[in-house]
């Protein structure tokens, strides 16, 4: 009689929510901002500065020491290297935002993604009547954390970005739906030469703003109020759209893509990054699951193929690059106009 086959990986993908819920959690409770502020601390310590009942904080602090989030020492609690880069609030390298935004808005509607693929409809705020976009530009708090989570997204990208395109062959760029001002931030720290900014609704302005001002850039970097949907697009060297297109049907992604082909000059560049799904369908797992987070959350919005990117580049003018790896699941097409 053959063995059967191990089924720990159907244990630990049916399970994987409860992983996700310890972490989410601890990001919302401000777990490593607090060890980061006071350094290493007991169970009972910890508990109390957090405000979490003693009955399971023993558990849970374990548990991130399992998932390689805390250290534990002589019973004292400390931050692992990953973790007090990541996700002490306050610090530049900040990502939490994303993963404030997964626990308070994502994490319920997924719990409907059963009812998405039988309907084929959105499971979030569309699901009762509201407009995603309005209900999120029109609550100032709610705007902040959606910002915030942009930046989380955004950030490792930004960074790479900055080291992955020949910045030294132009001088403007402008970020379209520029969210808090994450890219145009890090693309101006790394290179002096360059000038530019975000364009997004006039909601964004002041928290846009407030960004750059933080970080010492407000006399090279600008903030241009639209709608992409609506209206051209500001003009400049470079034209950069991450995790914009994602959000709409195919026909709407074209219609930015010719927006953008019109805005830029001859020799101007239009980059587009996200996760894009790989060209088999096979391997980049988080590209298939942002897709069918689009699902979720909009009513025509799909991730694609870096082949299907460059294909619709093509059919609106651009001589696209090849694919390039920002990091991990994030890759970036260029489209040049000729």
């Amino acid at each position: 009689m053959n063995a059967w086959p191990p089924a720990d990986k159907l244990f630990e993908l049916g399970f994987g929510f409860a992983v996700s819920k310890v972490f989410l959690s601890a990001v919302e409770l401000g777990v490593f901002t607090e060890l980061n502020r006071a350094g290493a601390l007991d169970c009972e310590e910890l508990g109390a500065r957090l405000k979490i009942a003693k009955r399971g904080a023993r558990d849970f602090f374990d548990a991130l020491v399992a998932m390689g989030l805390l250290e534990r020492h002589d019973g004292r609690f400390a931050n692992t290297p990953i973790s007090d880069i990541y996700l002490v609030r306050g610090k530049p390298t900040y990502i939490g935002g994303l993963f404030e935004m997964a626990n308070a808005r994502l994490y319920g509607f997924w719990g409907a993604l059963s009812e998405a693929l039988r309907t084929g409809l959105p499971q979030n705020e569309i699901k009762h009547g509201e407009n995603l976009f309005d209900a999120l530009y029109s609550d100032p708090s709610r705007l902040r954390l959606f910002l915030s989570a942009m930046t989380g997204l955004s950030l490792a990208s930004a960074e790479a970005l900055a080291l992955k395109f020949p910045w030294q062959q132009y001088r403007t760029f402008i970020d379209v739906g520029c969210a808090q001002g994450c890219v145009p931030v890090r693309l101006a720290l790394a290179h002096d030469h360059l000038r530019g900014g975000g364009f997004d609704l006039t909601e964004v302005g002041t928290i846009f703003n407030d960004y750059v001002q933080a970080h010492g850039l407000a006399e090279r970097l600008c903030f241009y109020a639209g709608n992409f949907l609506a209206e051209p697009l500001p003009s400049a060297d470079v034209l950069i759209m991450g995790h914009i297109l994602h959000d709409w049907d195919l026909d709407t992604k074209l219609m930015l893509l010719r927006k953008a082909h019109s805005a830029l000059p001859t020799g101007g560049a239009l980059i587009v990054y996200e996760h894009m799904i790989d060209g088999e369908r096979r391997q980049n797992l988080y590209g298939l699951l942002m897709s069918l987070n689009m699902l979720i959350e909009t009513t025509g919005g799909f991730d694609y193929t870096w082949d299907d990117l460059s294909a619709w580049m093509k059919d609106v003018g651009f001589a696209p690059t090849p694919a390039i790896n920002l990091w991990g699941p994030q890759w970036m097409v260029v489209g040049h106009k000729v």
